[in-house]
């Protein structure tokens, strides 16, 4: 007001209803000692609040306004973030090697659909990616990551254990339950990078065959029926349906190949349950 209307500043505070005193006012405060502590409570307690902060300084001895602490608190940038999802695992981040041995990948998705009644219906896909046979599809309305863990215990009493396991971040196979289960079984655990599922591209395509001539042409009065017609289509895919990305023959003749192939290079190594391509 002073510079535009070039008046003195005497009459610009009563213009403007400011008295001397508050115009000339010098705080006295001193914060520095007060803004040490709640930066240093604050850097060891990362997840506090400015309400737990003044606590703990309560508990130092220190009294205090909590306006003044949420004051200072705000001032030094100090506020926390919300988390707005739960933790999710990272697994192994490194390349996959190229699966050249049986029960060196195995590849884990879910698969859904619904009975006739509307239920909701998963379907739990194992899938060995050397031989492309399906190691087992689950059938139930819920599947949990202890169901999980419990399947994929069955499969390894009959196959043994694999070297790496893939899937995606879903809820299920980031549980405690399957984290705590690879770790006591020492299996390497890859996870894929969220809206890339062609790194999981063995299972994706087995579930597009899946759905295209199982899921699709069967209606499932019931889940006794569904998983009695999704176990059939998976015997016959592994025993009888050719797969063209290993010369047009089952997953089990093979998964057989490669025996007999390990049994001439090794005499009396084809019982062995890791079979590598020599």
């Amino acid at each position: 007001m002073q510079e535009k209307y070039i008046i003195s500043e005497r009459r610009a505070q009563r213009i403007v209803g400011l008295s001397r005193g508050t115009a000339y006012y010098q705080s006295k405060r001193n914060d520095d000692e007060l803004r040490e502590a709640i930066k240093r409570i604050a850097s060891e307690r990362k997840r506090f609040g400015y309400k737990r902060i003044a606590i703990m300084l309560r508990n130092e001895g220190r009294i205090h306004n909590l306006k003044k602490i949420y004051r200072i608190y705000k001032e030094e940038g100090l506020m926390v973030k919300r988390r707005k999802c739960r933790k999710r695992a990272i697994g192994s981040r490194q390349a996959l090697p190229h699966p050249d041995m049986v029960n060196q990948v195995w590849s884990l998705d879910f698969i859904s659909d619904a009975l006739c009644d509307g239920r909701r219906l998963r379907v739990l896909v194992v899938m060995d990616q050397c031989s492309r046979e399906c190691l087992t599809l689950l059938t139930d309305t819920s599947i949990n990551g202890n169901r999980v863990v419990r399947e994929l215990d069955r499969i390894i009493e009959m196959r043994g254990l694999p070297s790496c396991i893939v899937s995606d971040n879903g809820t299920e196979f980031t549980s405690r339950a399957v984290l705590s289960w690879s770790h006591k079984r020492k299996i390497e655990w890859h996870y894929t990078r969220p809206g890339h599922p062609q790194e999981n591209g063995f299972t994706e395509s087995l579930n597009a065959r899946i759905r295209d001539e199982c899921l699709n042409e069967n209606i499932f009065n019931d889940l006794f029926e569904a998983r009695k017609i999704i176990e059939e289509w998976r015997i016959d895919y592994n025993d009888i349906r050719p797969h063209g990305s290993i010369g047009n023959i089952s997953p089990a003749a093979y998964r057989a190949s490669l025996c007999q192939t390990l049994a001439v290079a090794q005499p009396g190594s084809c019982h062995d349950k890791n079979l590598r391509l020599i």
